[in-house]
């Protein structure tokens, strides 16, 4: 009987462990759902504001209590945000195309294609990952200025179309495919060509596609590179766009005008993100996968 009392009591103080323990983590994720989504509930909020009652208030208001959406045509009459859309559009697609073919090349190369030094043309390239990107920039600008390809869209893209990290990420995936399927191909007098995109890329589609909603964002959320290379308004970004509406404020930045943009140009991203965030986890997770 006391053997049983006690098993019984046991139970109940695991039980109740589990139910604080589960609290504990509900609540400890609730507040950083909070403290992650809160800039965004504040972009929106600054965006429905007018912006006579923004510059008012020496207290931020959490609530709009006369909201407008007077900044949304603001931010495409100030200055020409479509414009900037479409060549936006232009540049990410672009970028990505030709950066996804260059990376599938080269992990191709690495994972599969035997030549000499392979392993040291690879570590050379890890090791570029180490140069700070300010390096690259002031390289590429340089290299750009001297060709004479400022304020044009082969200068907005060519430092974009490669990178190291995707390189690997996609060699590692390459290289956990087995090498009979490879070899059963070669008897089958098939072309190293044929083979990688007929199966490899296929088989490694979940990881490509990681890739490629990554550069898209990379591309869309592109701010420095464009403001450096470029001062004229047919080859702005939706980045240079932003920065012209906030100093589009008769004298005073006009922020709600500004938070209109980010709210839109942000819309695209966070729709893809949504469609494809299950494919983003599993190709992260297969680049973190060998053997």
């Amino acid at each position: 009987m006391n053997q049983n009392s006690e098993f019984s009591t046991a139970q109940k103080k695991t039980k109740t462990r589990k139910t604080v323990l589960r609290v504990v983590t509900f609540v400890m994720l609730a507040v950083w759902g909070i403290v992650v989504l809160f800039p965004f509930y504040w972009m929106i909020l600054t965006s429905i504001k007018s912006y006579g009652s923004y510059n008012a208030e020496h207290i931020p208001a959490f609530i709009a209590t006369n909201p407008t959406l007077q900044n949304y045509l603001d931010a495409f009459t100030s200055v020409p945000l479509a414009r900037y859309f479409l060549n936006t559009t232009i540049f990410t697609l672009i970028t990505t195309a030709a950066m996804l073919l260059v990376i599938i090349f080269a992990a191709y190369a690495f994972a599969r294609l035997q030549f000499k030094g392979k392993n040291l043309v690879f570590t050379i390239f890890l090791s570029l990952m180490m140069i700070p990107n300010e390096l690259v920039i002031i390289t590429n600008f340089v290299t750009i200025s001297n060709l004479g390809l400022r304020n044009t869209f082969t200068g907005l893209i060519l430092p974009s179309i490669t990178s190291v990290f995707y390189i690997y990420l996609l060699k590692e995936n390459f290289e956990l495919i087995p090498d009979e399927l490879y070899k059963a191909a070669k008897v089958d007098g098939t072309s190293d060509l044929k083979y990688l995109f007929k199966v490899m890329v296929p088989i490694c589609r979940p990881t490509i596609v990681t890739v490629v909603i990554l550069k898209i964002i990379e591309c869309w959320n592109s701010y420095v590179w464009p403001r450096l290379i470029t001062d004229d308004q047919n080859y702005y970004l939706v980045s240079n766009g932003i920065q012209e509406i906030r100093e589009n404020g008769f004298g005073r930045e006009n922020i709600p005008a500004m938070m209109a943009a980010v709210v839109v140009i942000s819309v695209p991203l966070i729709v893809l993100y949504l469609i494809f965030h299950k494919q983003i986890m599993e190709g992260v997770s297969r680049g973190g996968t060998k053997g």
